[in-house]
């Protein structure tokens, strides 16, 4: 007996109004108006909202929760986000004035990332933040750039863990590793910092991304609080904040399902009074494509439909200079489609169709023989799962196409 071919997860989080899909109560047609222009993202506040009460009804209240700004930097799409949360993190000084434009304090604020120059350094602790160091390196060039701006530094240990989070899309902790400083190398530094004129915050430790196994990210906790205790052993430090990362995903493809947070919020109860080092400590978890990547859509006009040798194509006037994660290009290793629908056809008959952008590349693919709503030329082309790495993490300028425009409803 042949299997089905698996599906997309149902989406749950937007409304219709009958053929029409809705994004902030509004039509894909309306949006389009107000934005003057397809393509366009659209980000629904609605539903941010609703995932950040989903992690607070299933995560203890002890766990703060902070985002991950280069998730989505849109500043308005930040300041929203920034009155429902506790913390940001930042990953450049662009994304640094972002949030510092909205309600949260800078000893809220993080600074992550390899490689930081001396003007990202320069810049957190003039903000008076909590740089994560990162390397050895980063450390004396804090103590150094610290002195001659005045301010004392605020320094937090990245740490590359001694494991992996497992099934994570992208490991970013265990074995080899630009991210952080290993875990072995961290009792030393601290040493170092009791000597020194810091502050010190405490340990960031961050082991992957894009995981829906709850079974693997139990784990990971587990295996962080037993490293975090170990390397504090020797150490006369105190730690104020202990991020514990995030590594939440959401579903993209194909028989993929929705992370379950309650056994991981049932996990986090028992371990925190485990650990008597930390019952003072701020408890972090960090992120970010699970609060906002299943609150956005990209949007994008059908200009012609073409058939060549039977199949159908559906050109459309968007394409990945402005999606590059859809097409297949920004991790995947076998191009996989995301969940697509005709924004204004919902519940029409369906064809199978192949969608491409105006790019001069086989690569511009945002849809490969999908079956979707029998699409005309002016219908209007939705991507789901969109509100996390989209525009910012696309080649917008890639052949001179023109420029997109991003929405907050």
């Amino acid at each position: 007996m042949n299997k089905k071919p698996p599906k997309h997860a149902d989406n749950i989080y937007f409304q219709r109004a009958g053929e029409q899909l809705l994004i902030g109560g509004k039509t894909v047609e309306q949006l389009a108006a107000i934005a003057g222009q397809t393509p366009y993202y659209a980000y629904s506040r609605d539903i941010i909202l609703r995932k950040i009460n989903e992690f607070k009804s299933a995560i203890p209240d002890r766990i703060q929760l902070h985002y991950a700004i280069k998730a989505n930097p849109m500043p308005s799409l930040v300041s929203f986000v920034a009155n429902h949360v506790s913390g940001l993190d930042v990953a450049s000084l662009k994304e640094l004035r972002v949030a510092l434009a909205s309600v949260t304090q800078p000893k809220d604020i993080s600074f992550a990332g390899p490689a930081k120059s001396e003007k990202d350094i320069a810049g957190a602790i003039a903000a008076e933040i909590v740089l994560n160091i990162e390397s050895e390196t980063e450390l004396k060039r804090a103590l150094v750039l610290a002195e001659s701006i005045g301010k004392q530094p605020k320094v937090a240990i990245r740490v590359n863990p001694d494991f992996e989070l497992k099934t994570s899309g992208m490991k970013m902790g265990g074995g080899p590793k630009q991210f952080g400083i290993d875990a072995e190398r961290v009792p030393a530094l601290l040493q170092q910092l009791e000597q020194t004129d810091v502050s010190f915050e405490g340990f960031h430790i961050y082991s992957g991304s894009q995981n829906l196994k709850c079974e693997a990210i139990i784990e990971a906790h587990d295996k962080t609080f037993d490293l975090a205790q170990r390397l504090l052993s020797n150490s006369r430090l105190e730690v104020k904040k202990l991020n514990i990362g995030g590594g939440f995903g959401i579903p993209y493809f194909p028989g993929e399902s929705a992370l379950d947070l309650q056994p991981i919020g049932a996990n986090l109860d028992e371990l925190l009074p485990k650990y008597k080092d930390f019952t003072s400590s701020e408890i972090i978890i960090e992120l970010g494509r699970f609060l906002v990547g299943e609150a956005g859509v990209y949007v994008s006009r059908v200009s012609d439909r073409k058939i060549s040798r039977g199949e159908t194509y559906l050109m459309v006037d968007g394409g990945l200079h402005h999606h590059l994660a859809n097409s297949g290009n920004f991790g995947q290793v076998i191009r996989k489609n995301y969940p697509v629908t005709i924004g204004n056809k919902i519940g029409h008959p369906t064809e199978t169709v192949s969608v491409v952008g105006p790019l001069c590349t086989p690569l511009d693919t945002l849809a490969d023989k999908m079956t979707l709503p029998k699409a005309d030329i002016d219908d209007f082309v939705v991507i789901f799962q969109s509100g996390a790495y989209g525009a910012t993490a696309s080649p917008e300028n890639f052949l001179s196409q023109p420029k997109l425009e991003e929405i907050f409803v």
